[in-house]
């Protein structure tokens, strides 16, 4: 895990908590960011590698005739207006922003570009468990503490009927299912960029039989704050999930989320 970026500070514990009608808790989360350029700017920056390193951009963008704001806007990020890029693009925010609390507030370690920089598709989502995270509890090849940490992210930022942590903690059921195909892709991935730690790293979750570890599973709703106003959490129920007892619940709420969402790409773009 390296230095936390300075946008997380803006990520903050509200202390609010709420109960589902399972009886579980769900903990409420603000982000709220500050007019501070030098932090938007360093963020956009980090947001933007999601999907291609900075070393690899003029590469890229050789021979499209475009300049790099123009290759991001119409090659690699979701489209701003065209559906479904809109919705992807909240969802990727949500997605990042769970990594980011995974990371640098609950101390994983968790990868997550090569979920964004393989896409062929701009507009096209990719499949697998949303948000991943790893944390070793010695340094020993494997140890039964070791915590393999997965977390469905939905995000809810203009006006909706559906529950939003409800559907993140529906589709959590599936992340057993996905768990599999998902860490062979990223060690996949990591073997041809020649990441051999890392493919190391992610093997050592692939077999719990024979190398017993802790399976964590997480449901996160990003939430527009008058969304969040709307939204019965308390209705929420996580009673039939596999892995009830060992499921995390969080929500988290901002103002103006969508129109924050389309200004990080806007900034991402302008100063690559």
């Amino acid at each position: 895990m390296g230095k936390s970026p300075d946008h997380v500070a803006w990520l903050k514990d509200t202390s609010e908590r709420q109960a589902t009608a399972c009886g579980r808790e769900i903990e409420i989360w603000e982000f709220d960011p500050q007019e501070d350029e030098a932090i938007l700017s360093a963020w956009a920056s980090y947001f933007r590698q999601h999907y291609i390193s900075d070393d690899d951009l003029p590469a890229m963008v050789d021979g499209t005739g475009m300049d790099h704001a123009e290759y991001l806007r119409t090659i690699i990020f979701p489209d701003k207006s065209q559906t479904p890029g809109p919705s992807l693009r909240s969802g990727d925010f949500g997605e990042i922003l769970v990594a980011d609390y995974m990371e640098f507030i609950l101390g994983y370690w968790s990868p997550r570009a090569l979920r964004y920089q393989d896409r062929w598709n701009r507009n096209d989502s990719t499949k697998g468990c949303d948000v991943i995270g790893f944390k070793f509890a010695s340094d020993q090849p494997h140890h039964g503490n070791d915590e393999l940490f997965i977390f469905e992210s939905k995000s809810g930022m203009s006006k909706t009927t559906n529950n939003r942590l409800q559907d993140a903690i529906d589709d959590s059921v599936k992340d057993k299912l996905r768990e599999g195909m998902t860490l062979n892709a990223l060690k996949q991935r990591m073997r041809v960029r020649g990441d051999m730690d890392q493919v190391e790293r992610v093997k050592r979750f692939q077999n719990q039989a024979e190398r017993p570890f802790r399976r964590i599973n997480g449901a996160a709703a990003i939430l527009d704050d008058t969304v969040f106003a709307e939204t019965d959490l308390a209705v929420s129920d996580a009673s039939f999930h596999p892995n009830a007892d060992l499921l995390r619940l969080i929500v988290i709420k901002g103002p103006s989320l969508m129109t924050l969402v389309h200004a990080l790409y806007e900034r991402a773009a302008d100063e690559a």
